[in-house]
């Protein structure tokens, strides 16, 4: 199964993008905890993409929500964008043993992402970037 959404990048369109979300996972019967905090990672990259990726113009996301027949207990979903090239995994993760009076600002949500999800990666082809995640349940 593979499914695709395309949306103006902005904040108002996180409704529709997380149903989007919601709505393909509940189709494929992955249970509620895993489908939440893949809910959640969705949202922190979006909003990232949809606050930073075109600085202050309008521009496109698109969104592939695929789950392959012969692994129906694992989704991967990639988000695109014509933004300015970002790589969010090349953020520095937080001391997370520091207190939060004491951390940088910053990078929390892209270090949640890294430890939920099995697998993320980025590219950046044909003037896009592509962020790629993989959760198993």
């Amino acid at each position: 199964m593979k499914k695709e959404l395309n949306v103006k990048a902005t904040l108002e369109n996180l409704h529709t993008v997380l149903g989007f979300i919601e709505e393909n996972l509940e189709l494929v019967e992955c249970p509620m905890k895993i489908a939440m905090k893949i809910v959640v990672c969705v949202e922190e990259l979006y909003v990232n993409v949809a606050s930073y990726a075109y600085e202050g113009v309008s521009g496109d996301c698109r969104l592939e929500f695929v789950v392959d027949d012969a692994t129906p207990n694992r989704v991967n979903i990639t988000i695109l964008d014509e933004g300015k090239s970002f790589n969010p995994l090349e953020k520095e993760d937080p001391d997370t043993t520091l207190d939060a009076d004491e951390r940088e600002i910053g990078g929390l949500g892209i270090f949640m992402v890294k430890n939920i999800m099995d697998t993320i990666s980025y590219e950046r082809k044909e003037e896009n970037n592509i962020i790629i995640m993989e959760k198993s349940w």
